[in-house]
């Protein structure tokens, strides 16, 4: 679907941002050429029904208030067998990594295609379906680039109407705005938005998928419709004053209702809730819980291999566990229907319909409060993990993790084996670590971290563990311990000592870890690290 954002150094890197969908390149390449200054042309009028709405008019809209569990998922509806699009690539080759169970009627032209989807939503017991929406202000007219996405929601909208008909309550719609758009649209613009233009560009997006959504069908998350971002690196430039203009335009328009806004985290503004995607590679928790069920882009062209097994459901129970202990608001499932990079959980030819009974399973536990206890492991009484860095590192029930930004070297010192943090992805230099999940405890537990360490001279290292601490970094997960240890050159052995008081350790790191040492001017070498506990 998309191409990558722009990793964050200091904390979450190209581990989540990897998990992307179709290439920009592959839109990019059927709009014209971008122009250097913003087009002349100006903004058309709304293109649905539904606008210029009054507060009556939600009061059929599904609501869900504070202690509410919401399950969200994204709904990939750019699919269409007559024409193959999105499903034979121009080549010739197929499309998809993962199929649907028959390419009969596989269309987002038809009714009944959505309806089966809708309907299998139902049973997942999803509440909110999030239409992944490429509609642009450039694409209003039919065979514009993206029209497709504007035409597909009609029979959309008629299959809602057909399922409630029935007696059935299919789930409420919210927005998920692929600003992939902000770059790739019909009038080649690429969109900045600290511009007038650029700021009325964004809300008439927004504006024309509600446009086209009867209020009846929307989902109201605190009283207000929902909008998810997908990536700020898109756009041109952005700023607050995007979302301040959507947060003033759109009561205008719609009852004098204010959108829900969550920002996915690459954008630099302040919003209502924040998610990371990129939750079908490694499950993520900032406000709002992003999982998914593996992930596989073997059918894209021009990708570097990238799989992250299903391992037969595991992966993904795993990644609901870890939510049911979080005991999140929000939960976003990654994805309804990506059939390019795997991310399905919609009945598919590969696995039937599993994901979907295994979702309902999950979301029943979520809303009824279940958390699960720790698995019972060789560590779940002990009182301490360690492990000893070498070529093969010797673990007992504390693991390296080898990520884009967390390389290591082997190397010896004083005799010792020992591991120096080595250049990866950012100019940071990492060593992580995840200990055993029976060590854990439940929700909270203060440790001590213990590292042996060579003192070579200049520079210093800290420690940034997953906490308790909402004003942490992504949500607590990159918390730095108290102090630093400087190093002095004495050319010894040492040990430094760290204490986490409120620590989570619920492997919300790059690739799952628990904590991480990081590395400020020199790389000394590290021979052991151990976390210690107190009794309960």
């Amino acid at each position: 679907m998309k191409t990558p954002t722009k990793p964050r150094t200091s904390a979450r890197t190209a581990t989540g941002v990897a998990a992307l969908a179709i290439s920009l390149a592959f839109a990019l390449a059927i709009v014209p050429e971008a122009p250097a200054q913003e087009p002349s042309r100006e903004i058309p009028p709304a293109i649905g029904p539904h606008i210029d709405l009054m507060p009556g008019d939600f009061a059929s809209a599904r609501r869900f208030g504070p202690d509410d569990r919401v399950v969200m998922t994204h709904y990939f509806y750019w699919y269409d067998a007559p024409t193959k699009a999105h499903v034979i690539d121009g080549d010739g080759t197929d499309a998809l990594t993962t199929h649907p169970p028959t390419l009969d009627d596989f269309s987002y032209r038809s009714v009944s295609w959505h309806k089966g989807q809708l309907r299998d939503m139902i049973a997942a017991g999803i509440d909110v379906v999030l239409p992944v929406f490429w509609g642009t202000p450039a694409d209003h007219a039919p065979g514009s680039p993206f029209h497709w996405s504007f035409e597909g929601l009609p029979p959309f909208v008629k299959a809602l109407d057909e399922l409630k008909a029935e007696g059935l309550s299919p789930p409420a719609v919210g927005l998920f705005y692929d600003t992939s758009t902000l770059q790739a649209n019909g009038w080649g613009y690429h969109v900045d938005l600290t511009t007038d233009h650029g700021r009325e560009w964004f809300f008439a997006t927004i504006r024309d998928f509600f446009s086209m959504i009867p209020p009846r069908h929307w989902a109201l998350l605190d009283g207000r419709p929902i909008v998810d971002l997908y990536s700020a690196s898109f756009a041109k430039a952005h700023d607050q004053s995007c979302i301040d203009r959507l947060k003033a335009d759109f009561p205008k328009r719609f009852g004098g209702l204010a959108p829900y806004v969550i920002r996915e985290i690459s954008w630099n503004v302040k919003a209502d809730d924040v998610y990371a995607w990129g939750g079908a590679v490694q499950p993520n928790f900032l406000g709002v819980a992003e999982i998914g069920p593996g992930y596989d882009h073997s059918a894209v062209p021009g990708r570097e291999p990238l799989v992250v097994d299903r391992e037969d459901g595991a992966f993904y129970e795993r990644a609901w566990t870890r939510t049911l202990n979080r005991r999140p608001r929000i939960v976003i499932v990654e994805t309804w229907n990506e059939f390019h990079e795997g991310t399905t959980i919609a009945e598919a030819r590969e696995y039937g319909r599993k994901y979907i009974d295994l979702t309902r399973k999950y979301v029943d536990m979520l809303k009824a409060g279940v958390v699960p206890p720790r698995p019972k492991t060789a560590y779940s009484d002990a009182p301490s993990v360690a492990i000893v860095l070498d070529r093969v590192d010797q673990s007992k029930g504390l693991e390296r993790i080898d990520v884009a930004d967390g390389r290591s070297v082997p190397a010896e010192a004083g005799d010792r084996s020992a591991r120096i943090a080595a250049e990866g992805v950012s100019a940071a230099r990492y060593l992580y670590f995840r200990a055993d999940d029976g060590f854990k405890w439940d929700r909270s537990m203060p440790a001590t971290v213990e590292v042996d360490y060579f003192d070579v001279p200049g520079g210093s290292f800290g420690l940034q563990y997953d906490s308790q601490d909402p004003s942490a970094d992504h949500n607590g997960a990159y918390k730095p311990a108290a102090g630093r240890v400087g190093l002095a050159g004495s050319l010894a052995w040492k040990i430094a000592r760290f204490d986490l008081p409120d620590a989570r350790l619920d492997g919300s790191q790059n690739g799952g870890a628990d904590f991480r040492l990081a590395f400020e001017g020199a790389f000394p070498p590290i021979h052991a690290v151990r976390v210690l506990r107190p009794a309960r």
